[in-house]
Order: structure tokens, then sequence, then C-alpha cells
């Protein structure tokens, strides 16, 4: 390859615009969700899609519209970031989006091992690749179940919410 094919390559590469969906249930929606969002636009990601999931199966704390919404104020005055819902595969939901990759927060060996298996079996299906991200340990303990259990003993849930 010439020197200035590889420099128009280079300079393509950094001009592609980078999308990360980040899926899940977000019930609610917590400061280590928030951290992973953040930290993603800082390093891997240009945009992020926060994808949340809808499973008619499933008991939430909060309906899709106080979540959606939720997002959506805290994310507001970001154009890097869009919240949307859907219903599906999270590897189809990401196709149709156009988006570049997976993004998925991990907080201990256990999620590692989970999420590893998740990102094998998408990549085999779809192609699509998943990025993981360490959470930073002062939210590794925050999860939403843990959340939900607080809060249905009315306790503050502050602290772990964004």
């Amino acid at each position: 390859m010439k020197k200035t094919d590889q420099k128009k390559k280079t300079q393509n590469q950094h001009n592609m615009s980078k999308t990360a969906l980040f899926a899940g249930s977000f019930d609610p929606f917590t400061k280590g969700h928030q951290d992973i969002v953040d930290r993603a636009l800082q390093s891997v990601a240009d945009n992020v899609i926060i994808a949340i999931g809808v499973n008619h199966e499933k008991k939430y704390m909060f309906s899709l519209e106080e979540r959606l919404q939720a997002i959506q104020e805290l994310y507001k005055d970001n154009l890097h970031v869009r919240v949307e819902s859907y219903e599906g595969l999270t590897t189809d939901f990401a196709k149709e989006k156009g988006a570049d990759f997976l993004l998925r927060g991990v907080r201990s060996i256990k999620d590692f091992e989970y999420e590893r298996d998740i990102a094998d079996v998408n990549k085999r299906l779809t192609g699509i690749e998943t990025v993981l991200l360490f959470t930073d340990s002062q939210f590794s303990a925050i999860s939403s179940s843990i959340v939900r259990e607080l809060y249905s003993y009315q306790k503050n849930i502050e602290d772990f919410l964004p």
C-alpha cells in the first residue's frame, strides 16, 4: 500500500464515528450505569445508544416510560447519547440502529464470565463485537437489584442513582 493510501485510510478511520449500544433493563439506571456510559464516551465510543430492553415476562419496579424519561432527562444536554426501548434480541436492535459494538459493564469475575459467554454467542450469530468496561471500584457493589430491594424496604436509594 502506498503511503498516501495508508494516510487516507488512517484519516478515514479517524473520521468514522463509533456507536455503542448499551442494553439493559435499567430498573433503575444507577450511578454504575452512568459511569460506564460516560467512560465509554471518553475512550471507545463517539455515541452511545442506551437501549432499554422490554421483557413482558418480567416485573419491573419502574415503568418503561419512567425509565426512559429518567435516563433521557439525565442526558438531555448530551448530543452523543440517545435513549430508546426495544423488544427482541439485543443484537437485532443493535444492527437495526447501526451500532458498531455492544457495550457492557463488568463488576466482578462472575459478571465477566457471564458477559464473555454472551459476547461469544453474539459474535458467532451476528459478528457484532462486545466491549467490556470494568466498573469503577466505587460503583462495583451497586446493582439495580440491590437498589430495588432497598427501595422495597423504603430505604433511601439516592446515593446509588444519578
